[in-house]
């Protein structure tokens, strides 16, 4: 049987989605056909407002409405604690542990199968909030805060996040000799995604995190 172009075509583009499969593509689709016009409508400007009314913070590399975001300019936020994590996904489960410092967002992990190395993520950037900066300067980001003392690498526990670990461990070590470096501690089980884990198993990775 053909089936409308219209339909196809939605259901190809719902397939390239993560985690949709052809036949949940199809069964959101054919939902879709029986949603009153005005959800469509509301459904459609969401999708075309995604990336308009959104910016990446030229600070953290969070996603946010504003730049800086709003978590980099709470003056309530330790800004000598940054936690490293692979994507803006992640912040909202550490918020969920009532984390103090402020973050860093690569968008990613270093995957050579994947052709991903340090070039393609947000390491750069990283680095420049750590260098060991001389004569009393202090932070362009926070002038008038305490220069960074911290770094948490929170990558997932699976091997691109423990190569990214490593690699990012040895590159703030030659920035910045001074700036203690941690790894999350026991409680992630290895393989896991950090998005999924709940909120005691993340206080227990935060309170057991190492020094690397």
């Amino acid at each position: 049987m053909k089936i409308a172009r219209p339909i196809t075509a939605l259901i190809e583009s719902f397939s390239k989605l993560p985690g949709i499969g052809p036949k949940s593509a199809q069964r959101l689709t054919y939902y879709l056909l029986h949603v009153p016009q005005i959800q469509l409508d509301e459904f459609a400007d969401s999708v075309m407002n995604l990336k308009k009314n959104t910016k990446l913070c030229s600070i953290c590399k969070n996603i946010s409405e504003d730049d800086p975001c709003p978590i980099c300019t709470d003056p309530m936020r330790d800004k000598s604690l940054v936690m490293v994590v692979e994507q803006p996904l992640d912040i909202l489960a550490f918020e969920r542990t009532h984390f103090k410092g402020v973050y860093h967002v690569l968008h990613g992990a270093i995957n050579p199968l994947e052709n991903i190395g340090p070039d393609e993520l947000y390491i750069d950037d990283l680095l420049k909030r750590v260098k060991e900066q001389e004569s009393g300067r202090v932070s362009k980001a926070w002038p008038d805060k305490a220069l960074v003392e911290e770094i948490i690498i929170a990558t997932n526990p699976t091997m691109e996040g423990n190569a990214t670990a490593m690699y990012l461990d040895k590159k703030v070590k030659i920035q910045n000799a001074k700036v203690k470096i941690s790894r999350l501690g026991m409680g992630i089980p290895t393989g896991a995604d950090l998005e999924y884990a709940d909120e005691t198993t993340l206080t227990q990775a935060l309170e057991g995190r190492r020094e690397l």
